[in-house]
């Protein structure tokens, strides 16, 4: 049963019917689903969540779909109480939301691309496709494999390698623009209105994004039906953070959690920081920028959602930070050291800001933290190459190896 009621505007309130809509034609606002939550109410209950398969459909109700198509092994990633990782940041309590894990591609795209592959299937499009800094190109040529869907991916010309390929090997047709992002996106804007093209951030928006509400969902339901004090969230488009704020309301608004809101934090990098720029100059809606940063995959220098995601921290009492190249590339190292998980630059955009949060007492040493992990550091591995040291070359005997223990320092005596 769908509790779908239409979209509506983030801008200006006005009303539209359930269609393939993405902005406003009054004010040309961005759109977004509602629902029939009274209806929801007795309905939508811990024990029916909790009874239900690990995956982001656990949550369907809350879904703007018909019948669920792909993403059955999407979601519900882990949360990673990282002990260790506490103890180096001095801070009491911290958990990693790890989707560099997330099926089948090992991002948090997998959660939006579940819907809109689905709502694509639904709205009858002959093509599916995205403009991509290269994680949601993997998933949504994946999902549009497993589900017979002809695809189109468009991407910046300068796009690492291993994320090229993580596209190519479900056999799309991949679309190396000239230009950066916001290039791309404003020719598969053009593209989706000449052809009518299921693109998943652009005419399917409204749905795609709400694939990332799971992701709040989830950390309460985690948590033990509970919020954390804090909540650090990388930014790039904007899509995520809005909508981790939107899942708690929406459990506040069933009964399904109660108590206070956590205060949610933005995370940029300094070479692509729209939002923190704006926030720092006490703006409503950032202004554009130029991206130059290792973290391609946040490389978005005019976010669609900035507004929402600067409304999000408001509302809160969230704040801002921005990360240089340096200190996200320390950060990726210390997450691996301490707890075991290789994240890409976007999540140690996520963790470098975080420390820099507990450093400035935004978030208080006694107070727990849920830090945003959301892609896998295999896809990005050559920006740690130098950074990690070399192989111990060594021969195939026993004296061989005991030879080498002798005359590593670091090694001799163990």
């Amino acid at each position: 049963m769908s509790f779908v009621t239409g979209l509506e505007c983030h801008l200006c309130g006005k009303a539209y019917p359930a269609e393939a809509l993405w902005v406003c034609s009054e004010c040309l606002g961005p759109l977004r689903v509602t629902y029939d939550y009274a209806a929801m109410k007795g309905v939508v209950t811990r024990a029916l969540i909790e009874s239900r398969p690990h995956s982001l459909w656990r949550y369907r109700e809350l879904l703007p779909v018909e019948e669920p198509k792909t993403g059955f092994y999407s979601g519900y990633t882990p949360l990673v109480k990282a002990d260790r990782l506490a103890k180096a940041l001095g801070v009491r309590e911290l958990y990693i939301k790890d989707d560099s894990v997330n099926h089948p591609t090992f991002s948090y795209k997998d959660r939006v691309v579940s819907v809109a592959a689905t709502k694509a299937i639904e709205f009858g499009c002959t093509v599916f496709g995205c403009a991509s800094t290269g994680n949601l190109a993997n998933s949504v040529s994946s999902h549009a494999a497993r589900l017979g869907l002809d695809c189109m991916v468009f991407i910046p010309n300068d796009l690492e390698p291993s994320k090229v390929l993580g596209s190519a090997i479900y056999g799309p047709k991949v679309f190396a623009v000239a230009g950066n992002y916001d290039d791309v996106n404003r020719l598969c804007t053009q593209l989706a209105d000449r052809y009518g093209w299921g693109f998943a951030n652009i005419n399917l928006r409204s749905y795609y994004a709400e694939g990332a509400k799971t992701m709040g969902f989830e950390v309460a339901e985690q948590l033990g039906w509970r919020f954390p004090d804090h909540v650090v969230s990388p930014v790039a488009g904007g899509t995520l953070l809005p909508r981790i704020l939107r899942g708690f309301e929406e459990f506040i608004e069933l009964g399904l959690v109660s108590g206070k809101l956590p205060k949610i934090h933005a995370a940029q990098p300094a070479g692509s920081s729209p939002v923190i720029n704006a926030l720092e100059a006490g703006l409503d809606f950032p202004e554009p920028v130029r991206p130059h940063t290792i973290a391609k995959s946040l490389a978005i220098g005019n976010p669609a959602d900035g507004f929402q995601v600067i409304a999000s921290l408001k509302r809160t009492g969230g704040s801002g930070v921005a990360a240089t190249d340096p200190e996200i590339l320390d950060a990726i190292e210390l997450l691996a050291h301490t707890e075991g998980i290789f994240t890409e630059p976007a999540g140690g955009t996520t963790l470098a800001g975080t420390k820099k949060l507990i450093e400035r007492g935004a978030i208080k040493r006694d107070e727990s933290v849920v830090v945003v992990i959301t892609g896998n550091g295999y896809k990005t591995a050559d920006v740690m190459r130098d950074r990690v040291p070399e192989s111990i070359q060594v021969g195939k005997g026993l004296k061989d190896f005991e030879a080498v223990m002798a005359g590593t320092p670091e090694l001799a005596g163990r």
